[in-house]
């Protein structure tokens, strides 16, 4: 094993009826004045919503609850929730709901803890040093927010919309609710693009320019074998509570640090991140679903990036799909038509062309790359990096 630091603080209460154990750990951390955040209004109409409030109300807990957050979350509505929470006077947000849902409730719990900063200044540069403590009940297996140091917003208040990430401890969760029967009402599309969603947060880490720590690949060979066994078992029948509390748990693993840990030297193994950096640059400009504009790059970035470590690909074709050819090109581009036909299996698109429901033109394409790049001002990737001709050529291979 290679030298690395691992650090995993929220405490997970997975299973069954798991939310009825909200206000003892709301209680546990600290909590009194909870600022509830939800999306849309299948969280009240489920009861879950409902059962949660009086679960906070009758342990003596007080409770704001706010909804509005949509996929693809934005800083407006994070701003007005948060101004919401101050007035409220919360020590403690509760997102109830998915990957959006939470990474709102960080970037609430931020503004609350520092109110002389504005929310974008830290997707922007500003170092978060406060936070206010927040919890999760997982209702979509997807983002993996709920373990993870992340959060993702899209800035709809410039003129020209664009989506960031920032990666600080200040993000992680006090503790993640995980019932999986809370995900059995999803839309099959969404489950879809959930389990796109987890195998590539798994996909992203597995290529990387440091590699080393065979556990670490061990977890994720592991763990990409699970999600294509359960993710389209999950789409095909979401009342199979095996299929979805699988789905669950890979959601959180796959963002939680395990398949990426490692180092060469002091150098820390970082993931390769260049189709999630490809597929925000999609949503930013057409509110694409996440999941869905992974998979449609996916195929064309691998085959673009390949050369640069193509036993690499090798390895994850045979060691995932039991891909028996002695010939690494040959066995890498099976993993690749083979992952496409996983993506297909969950219902998701192969192209841009299906993404968007339309081809996109080249001044379309070079719009997104601007995107992409920041107005050309940075590269992404590690597996191999990739400048802005390089994020063209891959966008028009998968157009």
């Amino acid at each position: 094993m290679q030298k690395f630091t691992y650090y995993a603080p929220t405490e997970i209460v997975f299973g069954p009826a798991a939310e009825d154990r909200t206000a003892e750990l709301v209680k546990k951390y600290g909590g009194s004045r909870v600022l509830l955040i939800y999306g849309g209004k299948s969280a009240e109409k489920s009861g879950l919503l409902g059962r949660v409030k009086e679960n906070l109300k009758a342990a003596g807990i007080e409770v704001l609850a706010v909804g509005g957050v949509v996929p693809n979350p934005l800083v407006s509505t994070a701003v007005k929730m948060a101004e919401e929470g101050k007035r409220f006077g919360a020590d403690f947000v509760l997102a109830v709901g998915g990957g959006s849902v939470i990474d709102t409730a960080k970037a609430v719990a931020h503004a609350i803890a520092a109110p002389e900063h504005e929310i974008w200044d830290f997707w922007t540069g500003t170092k978060v040093q406060a936070s206010l403590p927040k919890g999760a009940i997982l209702t979509i297996s997807a983002a993996g927010s709920e373990t993870s140091n992340s959060s993702v917003l899209t800035n709809d208040l410039l003129d020209a919309p664009t989506k960031r990430g920032i990666n600080t401890d200040f993000n992680r969760c006090k503790f993640a609710i995980m019932n999986p029967e809370l995900t059995m009402t999803l839309p099959l599309y969404q489950i879809g693009a959930g389990a796109a969603d987890i195998f590539m947060h798994t996909s992203e880490r597995y290529f990387a320019a440091i590699l080393g720590n065979h556990l670490t690949d061990e977890i994720a060979e592991g763990l990409f074998r699970d999600i294509i066994k359960y993710g389209p078992r999950g789409v095909a029948d979401p009342k199979d509570y095996e299929a979805m509390s699988e789905i669950m748990w890979c959601g959180s693993v796959s963002h939680v640090g395990l398949t990426g840990i490692g180092a060469q030297g002091d150098t820390p193994r970082e993931g390769d991140w260049s189709c999630h950096q490809l597929g925000m640059a999609i949503s930013a400009l057409y509110d694409s679903t996440h999941g869905a504009t992974l998979t449609a790059v996916w195929a064309a970035w691998s085959r673009y990036v390949k050369e640069a470590n193509v036993a690499r690909f090798a390895q994850f074709a045979r060691k995932v799909y039991g891909v028996t050819e002695a010939d690494d090109e040959k066995a890498a581009e099976e993993g690749i038509l083979r992952t496409n036909a996983f993506f297909r299996s969950l219902g998701m698109p192969l192209s841009l062309t299906e993404l968007l429901g339309h081809e996109p033109t080249d001044e379309e394409i070079e719009k997104i790359a601007w995107e992409c790049t920041f107005g050309r001002g940075r590269t992404i990737g590690a597996f191999k990096v990739l400048g802005y001709d390089d994020i063209v050529a891959i966008y028009k291979a998968c157009r």
